[in-house]
C-alpha cells in the first residue's frame, strides 16, 4: 500500500480519538449500569443546560434517533437511576422538560474530570492562533459529520 499523505493521516488520527473515546464513555456507561445512548442522553441534556435551553422529550428522542416510546422508555430509566427528572418549562408551566440532576453531572465530573483536565492542559499550550485553528478544525469536522446524517 502506498504512503498515505499527512491529510490521511490525520483524518486516521481523529478516527482513533474517536474510538478512544467511544471506549471511555463505554466504560463509564458499564461501571454506572447505563446503556450508551443513556450516556449521549445525559451529554444532550447537560449541553442544553450549559446553553441555558429546556429540552423537551420530543426533542431529546430527535436528538438521539429515537421513536417516542425509545424516549420515554429512556427518560423512565434515567429518571430511576436519579439522573433526571422531568419538571415544568420555565416559560411555558405546561410543558415538560427533562433537566440533568446534579448527581449524574457530579459523577460524570468524577470520571471524565481527568481526561477532562487532561485536555485543557493540552490546549492551554498552544497559543491563541494556534487554538484558533483546532478550534476551526474540529468545527469543520463536526459540521461535515452532521451534514451526512441527511
Amino acid at each position: 500500500m502506498a504512503s498515505q499523505g499527512p491529510e490521511l493521516e490525520i483524518v486516521h488520527l481523529l478516527r482513533a480519538v474517536t474510538v478512544e473515546l467511544g471506549l471511555h464513555s463505554a466504560r463509564f456507561a458499564r461501571r454506572n449500569a447505563l446503556h450508551p445512548t443513556d450516556v449521549r442522553a445525559l451529554i444532550a441534556l447537560m449541553d442544553a443546560s450549559r446553553a441555558d435551553e429546556e429540552m423537551s422529550a420530543g426533542r431529546l428522542g430527535a436528538l438521539l434517533g429515537l421513536n417516542s416510546a425509545g424516549t420515554t422508555s429512556l427518560i423512565d430509566r434515567l429518571e430511576r437511576g436519579g439522573h433526571v427528572r422531568r419538571v415544568r418549562g420555565r416559560e411555558d408551566r405546561r410543558k415538560v422538560v427533562v433537566e440533568v440532576d446534579e448527581k449524574a453531572v457530579e459523577l460524570g465530573q468524577a470520571f471524565f474530570g481527568p481526561l477532562i483536565g487532561k485536555t485543557v492542559e493540552l490546549y492551554e499550550g498552544y497559543d491563541e492562533r494556534e487554538r484558533a485553528a483546532i478550534r476551526g478544525f474540529l468545527e469543520g469536522v463536526r459540521d461535515a459529520a452532521a451534514a451526512e446524517e441527511g
